[in-house]
């Protein structure tokens, strides 16, 4: 159940699209973040997704296709949620613990059945 549920939500929300544009982001970040100016080498050939494509048949092509971004998202990858208040974290941490508590638990009367 546990590993359906894992593939499920692998399916629905860790698309390549979503990859690219964390990559996109944190390449831009980090380019912010550089002192020199990059410059295309001399003799540098510049490679389309077309040409990559084209060639290949079948599943490797259609992955190729599926994974196709077009353009990058106007939004950031995530947002991070804002820090705990003390009170807040001490009802996290003892929710957690709680769970845990339960999970041992049923663990153990699972066995014993």
């Amino acid at each position: 159940m546990i590993g359906n549920g894992g593939t499920e939500y692998i399916l629905e929300n860790l698309k390549l699209k979503y990859v690219y544009d964390y990559m996109f982001h944190l390449l831009n970040d980090y380019a912010k973040l550089l002192k020199f100016k990059p410059t295309v080498p001399e003799g540098a050939v510049e490679i389309c997704s077309e040409s990559m494509a084209c060639p290949v048949q079948g599943l490797q092509k259609s992955f190729m296709e599926e994974s196709m971004v077009n353009s990058p998202s106007d939004t950031p990858p995530c947002a991070m949620p804002s820090p705990y208040t003390p009170q807040n974290l001490k009802q996290f941490l003892q929710e957690k613990e709680n769970l845990i508590q339960q999970v041992k638990k049923k663990g153990v009367n699972s066995l014993l059945a």
